[in-house]
């Protein structure tokens, strides 16, 4: 390779390369999530929720990862306002040489929900108790290069992101043909019993040392195009009921933040209202540079939410306009605006203090 070819070919390097400028602000990022947020973990599960192929990751640095985005993620997003790289995804730990965790791990499986049941018919995933089950082998890994005080000290400058809560509706108790779940309780004891299941999880968490939680509320779920392809809604408008039963999940976790912030002084919790900020955007899509949010920009069948991004299909050319990607998952543009608001928005975004804060205290 001559001399100019190879200053190109670091140009390019360059130019596609994640931008990392703040400074770092954590000690690391842990993930625990669903597809949301999964970065590649499904990629080496028996699982038919995948996403490394095309046109998943159109517009991402490294082509399709396993992302269920046409790029970046919110965690992704994240991680660049807190000075952090992109997060290796658990599975590839043990199946990559010289991986490093100590700026943290993404255990997010697509399918995954608080109920280990949840998702079982999409095959492989880690629940969320396989996913913290997880973590505690990323931490024997990190126990081997910290002793205990400095380990401690690491845990507790550390974040601990959770977003869970979507596929224990739209994979658990929104399909009756599927689980007994809607038959056994009211949405209300519903929402009670994901919440019961939830703390147990993040307590667990919070005993092996992680002090900094966000918590992440459940979106607008009856306004994706999953649900909108259903037909269950007037046209132009959402599944109400569906918005409705996911809103007494979102008022019960709130709820639990400053239940566990009252009985643990020494840790941070901290509520994002994902549902708060996606109904900003779907109400005003414009204000926000939107023009489609009723569809996906890949898919099949009405409002193109019947079926997910088949195999090397063509999406629409001006992603950057439409709020949906696929039937479930939002954009690139709107993860970077969650990520955005999480981290540097007010109470109404982020209860009691946002990200940004976080690190401070």
């Amino acid at each position: 390779m001559d001399a100019a070819a190879a200053f190109l070919l670091s140009i390019i390097f360059i130019l596609a390369s994640p931008n990392i400028e703040a400074a770092q602000q954590f000690s690391g990022m842990f993930v625990f999530g669903d597809s949301l947020v999964d970065d590649g973990n499904n990629n080496l599960l028996g699982s038919l929720a995948k996403a490394n192929y095309f046109p998943y990751g159109i517009d991402f640095y490294e082509g399709p990862s396993g992302r269920f985005c046409n790029g970046k993620t919110i965690i992704d997003f994240l991680g660049e306002l807190m000075g952090l790289p992109y997060l290796p995804a658990f599975a590839s730990t043990f199946t990559s040489v010289g991986i490093n965790v100590v700026n943290g791990v993404n255990y997010a499986s697509a399918g995954a929900g608080i109920l280990d049941e949840t998702g079982l018919q999409l095959g492989d995933r880690f629940s969320l108790s396989q996913q913290v089950q997880n973590f505690e082998t990323t931490l024997n890994q990190l126990k081997s290069q910290m002793d205990e005080k400095e380990l401690s000290q690491y845990l507790a400058k550390a974040l601990a992101v959770m977003i869970l809560g979507s596929n224990d509706y739209i994979n658990n108790y929104l399909l009756p043909s599927l689980y007994t779940t809607s038959s056994n309780y009211t949405p209300k004891d519903y929402a009670d019993l994901l919440i019961g299941h939830y703390t147990s999880h993040i307590l667990a968490l919070q005993s092996s040392g992680l002090r900094k939680f966000l918590l992440a509320g459940v979106g607008p779920l009856g306004c994706i195009p999953n649900q909108l392809a259903s037909g269950r809604a007037p046209e132009g408008e959402c599944v109400s009921f569906v918005n409705d039963i996911v809103e007494i999940f979102n008022t019960r976790l709130r709820s639990l933040v400053d239940q566990l912030t009252r009985s643990h002084p020494g840790s941070i919790f901290v509520y994002g209202n994902t549902y708060g900020v996606f109904t900003d955007i779907l109400n005003n899509p414009d204000s926000f540079g939107f023009s489609v949010a009723n569809k996906g920009c890949c898919g099949i069948g009405r409002n193109q939410g019947q079926i997910t991004c088949l195999p090397m299909s063509i999406p629409c050319l001006k992603r950057d306009q439409y709020v949906f990607w696929d039937a479930f998952h939002p954009t690139e543009a709107v993860n970077q605006i969650i990520a955005r608001r999480a981290y540097g928005g007010p109470p109404s975004d982020c209860y009691p203090i946002n990200v940004k804060k976080m690190a401070e205290v």
